[in-house]
């Protein structure tokens, strides 16, 4: 079946999904492929809970003599495709954002500060990659005036992948740092792949890229590209400038506009100074896009994070900081600089370990150490295979089942206590336990 027909029948169905779990009344159905599953196996039982459509791309499973049933040779790339076919009757701008770390908080804080004037789709949770990025462009309807596609990279190409999927007008890299090693090989291919962004939109007319001026590599991977530029950061040259002016713990930052004399003041409800270049960035897309002071200042302090992400919490015994969703070194390192400037005492650590770094892994959970120790906390508590090779008389538990072990044994009471690690340990299990 040819890309334009396919269409027509996307176009009649009601939504587009790849999970059997939830298949929708008229929903299209596409069958994928993973190294555990095969979605082929469930386009009989998608069509019995109502899809009107099944795409496969097995032939144990094609039944040739239904007409709901619509033969792929990769359903992996109709996926895509087709969501690349729909984008393009699209006018509007839509923004890709890539980056190390902050690119989901950045996400929801433009989306959040763009919602006030516009009819706004952005990417749901983090379904940033291969496929999250055609099921979000998916769901565009005719009354979106912007899109907001968030662009996940573990391996080199991933980006380039997924701009030529997205096709995006304006764009933003967060940041660059040691993550996905272990699948990039080195930082310098971190670099490369993340500016694929930038590759791409120096090839469209009319793009913009909105860039955090006081990052050295993003001026780096800027030079000589054919774009134009929306900078903010802590000098006044910039279209935005902004700094931080307290943190107790939640960050109250101002901001102006270049050329402004009067700097706005906005007290939000994130956690660490590491996420000024975040809210600059909100800040920018909102000035960009003509919003007004009053409506950036109010969508900003009202954005209230969720999923383990920069995240406080008060419980009956303790107050937490829980960052848990993800780590490695570059977010590490700012969230424990974060944490020992912040006025409370009692503080207690729990880190898991940094994954997917490859062979980089065992010199930076040592640096790791090496930092902690330089640092006075009443407990720390480190969760991870990585860190029982290491040799340190700190606390280490293999899983985060002997953590929660040894803490209903010893439970914690008084403390201000940070939490964050890579989400396979799991950290949140302990939450309850706090």
């Amino acid at each position: 079946m040819n890309i334009a027909d396919l269409y027509s029948i996307f176009q009649s169905c009601s939504e587009v999904t790849t999970d059997s779990r939830n298949c929708k009344q008229n929903a299209l159905f596409i069958a994928l492929k993973g190294v555990s599953y095969n979605g082929n196996a469930y386009a009989e039982m998608a069509l019995s809970k109502g899809c009107s459509y099944v795409i496969v791309d097995d032939k144990e499973f094609y039944k040739k003599e239904n007409e709901h049933y619509i033969w792929s040779e990769n359903s992996l790339k109709t996926l895509q495709e087709l969501a690349n076919y729909h984008r393009k009757h699209f006018s509007i701008p839509l923004l890709g954002i890539t980056g190390t770390n902050g690119k989901t908080t950045t996400k929801e804080l433009i989306a959040a500060v763009l919602s006030t004037h516009f009819s706004v789709l952005y990417t749901e949770g983090n379904l940033n990659n291969h496929i999250g990025v055609p099921l979000t462009l998916l769901r565009l309807k005719e009354n979106h005036e912007f899109a907001i596609i968030e662009m996940g990279a573990s391996h080199p190409g991933d980006i380039e992948e997924l701009v030529n999927i997205a096709e995006p007008t304006c764009g933003i890299i967060t940041n660059i740092g040691k993550a996905h090693i272990e699948g990039f090989g080195s930082i310098e291919g971190v670099k490369k792949t993340k500016e694929e962004l930038y590759t791409y939109l120096s090839t469209q007319k009319d793009s913009l890229v909105y860039k955090n001026a006081d990052d050295n590599v993003l001026l780096e991977l800027s030079t000589n590209k054919e774009f134009k530029q929306f900078t903010y950061g802590a000098s006044s040259d910039c279209d935005i400038t902004g700094r931080i002016q307290s943190m107790t713990p939640f960050v109250r930052f101002e901001w102006k506009r270049q050329n402004e004399n009067t700097f706005h003041s906005i007290q939000t409800q994130l956690i660490g100074s590491y996420n000024l270049p975040n809210l600059l960035a909100a800040v920018s897309l909102g000035t960009y896009f003509k919003i007004s002071t009053e409506k950036i200042n109010q969508a900003i302090a009202g954005y209230l994070p969720e999923n383990n992400r920069s995240q406080l919490k008060k419980t009956q015994n303790n107050t937490l900081i829980i960052d848990a969703y993800n780590a490695n070194p570059s977010s590490m390192q700012a969230s424990l600089i974060n944490f020992t400037t912040l006025p409370d005492s009692n503080k207690v650590v729990i880190l898991g370990e940094m994954r997917e770094l490859g062979d980089i892994s065992r010199k930076e959970h040592t640096q790791l150490i090496d930092t902690l120790k330089k640092n006075t906390f009443d407990n720390i508590y480190l969760v991870g295979k990585t860190f029982l090779c290491l040799d340190t008389n700190i606390s280490r538990y293999g899983t985060v089942e002997e953590l929660i072990e040894e803490l209903r044994n010893k439970p914690l009471q008084g403390k201000t206590i940070l939490i964050k690690g890579s989400r396979g340990v799991q950290l949140e299990k302990v939450i309850p336990l706090l």
